[in-house]
């Protein structure tokens, strides 16, 4: 048997000049140089996918405000082009209730429009005004191509303008729309009439001055 040397340890072979106490710190020193480097590699990775997010959410964003605009200005254009089609179909019947409108006038004014016949004609009317339907036309008032028709025409000393003097149709409306204009008479100022007119003034003002001439001048105050 061989006899072990007491005290005696078997050793791992260390490199001339280190020990293995200097082995370990280097070795641990090695691998915490190396983390930083991947931390950053990371860090950046997760920056470039987060600006990506970002554009991919504002390009999004801008869509769907795009989105929510064309379909606001579609509401709007498909209500506005209710609102026309309505006014359209409301005119059109409007329009063809206008002789029997006329009627009911020509009856009134005549004292025909009695009994049943009334009521029902007063029913009409009160349907068409809540349908928009508005008359207009009245005697007296200034002439106007746009809503008049002048059917008749005469001359009158005691008009300064073109005047209505009789309204033969009234006219009708719907809110701003004129489906008839008012068929009228109407009457013009005389031709002499402005000129006389005139005359009067400046002898008025010539005897005026005379007076003045006479007198030694007009009054001072």
């Amino acid at each position: 048997m061989t006899e072990e040397t007491p005290g005696f340890e078997e050793k791992p072979d260390v490199p001339s000049g280190a020990t293995s106490d200097d082995a370990e710190p280097k070795a641990a020193s090695s691998q915490e140089g190396a983390a930083p480097a991947g931390d950053g590699n990371e860090s950046a990775g997760l920056v470039a996918q987060l600006d990506q997010v970002r554009t991919a959410l504002h390009e999004r964003t801008a869509d769907l405000q795009r989105l929510q605009a064309e379909y606001q200005n579609y509401r709007r254009r498909v209500e506005r082009d209710r609102i026309t089609v309505k006014e359209i179909a409301i005119a059109n019947l409007l329009t063809e209730l206008l002789p029997v409108l006329d009627d009911i006038g020509r009856a009134r004014e005549h004292g025909e429009l009695v009994g049943g016949f009334k009521s029902v004609a007063e029913s009409l009317e009160t349907v068409a005004a809540k349908m928009g339907l508005q008359q207009f036309g009245k005697e007296g008032e200034p002439f106007d191509p746009t809503i008049h028709e002048a059917l008749m025409h005469s001359y009158a000393p005691d008009v300064t303008e073109t005047t209505c003097v009789a309204i033969l149709q009234p006219g009708y409306r719907i809110g701003e729309r004129t489906i008839r204009p008012a068929r009228v008479a109407v009457a013009e100022p005389q031709p002499g009439a402005q000129t006389v007119k005139a005359e009067g003034a400046e002898d008025t003002t010539e005897a005026k001055q005379a007076d003045d001439k006479e007198n030694g001048g007009p009054d001072e105050g």
